[in-house]
């Protein structure tokens, strides 16, 4: 129990570190100044950093340093990255006090461009390795507790499922009360801390509570279990392109003539891979980085027929970066009253953790029925609903476009507009069900449709890959603004968002959107889905259609 809460303590903190890095677009805007697209383009390259990060770390986790040295590595370098972050902030080093463009100073930029990389490290090596981590001293406390009440003598016979059921009742019981303040610290993050003003404190708090839980956990640095690194599948992906180049120039095998110590059935599909299988002279087995076996070359065979699929997430994930960008610019200065309590920015977050989570249990439950599906249903079901979703953003951005030149605000970035953040909430849904069918959806798929060895980093590949997209709305937002200035036309992006036409860009990613739908339909309706354990004798998971496979096979 004591390991539990300690290592709980991180993740109280991280959920706080998360709420005050969720309105970084409107500190950037409002303190810094800078214009829409330069504070949008820095917040969607550190949101897409962090998940490829991850995919890095899980390589590095199984193969080099285990899960507790990269829990240790990422809370230090979150510390230090919060702690720069508030550093940062004017009132610190900077040449005045204020809160103002000319209070940052070169020192400021530079704390603050270290700061995001070293808290990219710390939100990815926790993503990666604090979960399993968790679970692992759960289960090791219980077993430790189980050892020690059979020494004392009082362990009473039981049936091995009733005692099986009764542990994991305990852990669940254990693990209620560090649920339960995950979800107190959500509220204080959402709810407390907007009323702190100083950016400097609003950035601070989360800086101590992260050094003080990173603190917690090294008071039990000697009585954490560790595992150690049993190698990574990414190494034996890595062997069979190495292997497959290295006899590049041999006629494609026969396949009654590979290394096939499994029984493994060859796909036809992707041949030149095969290549990595040609049987070796007798003693040279051993050597790996000579020759893979059939197992080997089709589990990365399913990898590779996953890259269509994986390439039309890319779009998915540049319309989930407009929710913390220019979702939260729009609501920065709209009337945030409800009744006479002030709403603040972060209660968005909230709703749109509660309302993703909603739309996918909400989902899952109506897809039980249909298990084998469900996952690319929930895919296409999760793009239609983006188009929706970029269409009434364009319609409301149009309507807060009207109010604010009927009013006469279009040169008064900083005067409040006469129109209710509420009206925000329909694109926020939206986007939040987008979220919640499509990381549900897609984990499904990849459950159902992967290698055991390879579920894990195709899980991370696909974060990677809705990273890919965030980074890639830079590129978009670049490209539309450029084609938007043609024949001397003002361009979309301008320096305020009340003299920009983010609806025009809204209804581009619709557009985008719809596309992208239609391509992911033509490459689902192609891709044979595994129905059970037991069809793997007849079609091996992820393999595609034999007309397909044979006009897309690998001429090499």
């Amino acid at each position: 129990m004591a390991s539990f809460v300690r290592i709980s303590a991180l993740m109280w903190a991280d959920v706080l570190a998360a709420f005050a890095m969720y309105v970084m677009m409107n500190y950037l805007t409002n303190v810094w100044n800078l214009s829409i697209t330069h504070a949008a383009g820095i917040i969607n390259i550190w949101n897409g950093i962090t998940p490829v990060l991850a995919f890095v770390f899980a390589f590095f986790v199984d193969s080099f340093m285990g899960d507790f040295y990269m829990v240790v590595i990422s809370s230090i370098a979150y510390c230090v990255g919060l702690g720069l972050l508030s550093m940062s902030t004017p009132p610190v080093f900077g040449p005045c006090k204020d809160y103002k463009k000319e209070c940052i100073g070169n020192t400021q930029k530079v704390l603050f461009y270290i700061a995001l990389p070293l808290i990219a490290v710390g939100m990815a090596g926790h993503l990666v390795s604090l979960p399993p981590f968790v679970e692992l001293q759960t289960k090791a406390e219980f077993e430790k507790k189980k050892e020690k009440e059979k020494r004392k003598g009082n362990e009473k016979e039981k049936g091995k499922k009733s005692g099986e059921d009764t542990e994991e009742g305990n852990k669940i019981f254990w693990q209620l009360p560090g649920l339960i303040m995950v979800l107190v610290v959500m509220l204080a993050g959402g709810i407390g801390l907007p009323y702190v003003k100083p950016w400097s404190l609003r950035f601070g708090i989360p800086a101590i509570c992260s050094v003080v839980a990173t603190l917690l956990f090294f008071t039990g640095w000697r009585e954490y279990k560790h595992t150690e690194p049993e190698g990574s599948p990414l190494t034996t992906t890595a062997r069979v392109f190495f292997v497959t180049a290295r006899n590049i120039s041999q006629p494609i095998p026969d396949p009654k003539k590979l290394n096939n110590e499994a029984d493994t059935r060859p796909t036809s599909s992707l041949r030149c891979f095969d290549k990595a299988a040609i049987k070796v002279p007798e003693g040279q087995e051993s050597k790996k980085w000579k020759v893979c076996n059939v197992r080997e070359v089709e589990d990365t065979k399913i990898g590779i027929r996953m890259l269509p699929m994986w390439l039309t997430f890319i779009v998915v994930g540049i319309v989930l970066s407009i929710g913390n960008t220019y979702y939260l610019e729009q609501a920065n200065h709209m009337d945030r009253k409800l009744g006479k309590i002030k709403v603040s920015i972060p209660i968005f977050l909230l709703f749109f953790t509660a309302t993703s989570a909603i739309f996918a249990q909400f989902y899952s439950s109506l897809t039980n029925l249909t298990k084998r599906y469900a996952p690319p249903i929930g895919i296409a079901t999760a793009m239609l609903l983006s188009v929706l979703c970029c269409i009434t953003s364009a319609k409301v951005e149009t309507r807060r476009l009207h109010r604010i030149r009927d009013h006469g605000l279009v040169d008064k970035p900083d005067e409040k507009i006469p129109m209710s953040i509420f009206a925000l909430l329909p694109q926020f849904m939206l986007l939040a069900a987008v979220d919640g069918i499509a990381n549900n959806s897609i984990a499904g798929f990849f459950r159902h449709q992967t290698p055991e060895a390879m579920r894990k980093y195709l899980g991370f590949c696909t974060k990677g890959v809705l990273g890919l997209g965030s980074m890639s709305s830079v590129l978009s937002v670049y490209v539309v603004g450029r084609l938007s200035e043609r024949n001397g036309k003002p361009n979309w992006f301008q320096y305020t968002l009340s003299r920009s036409r983010l609806d025009r860009y809204y209804w581009v990613l619709a557009g985008l959107s719809a596309v992208n739908l239609v391509i992911y339909v033509v490459v689902a309706y192609f891709y044979k889905y595994k129905e059970s354990q037991a069809e793997d004798d007849e079609a091996e998971a992820g393999e595609v259609k034999e007309d397909f496979e044979e006009k897309n096979c690998c001429c090499c």
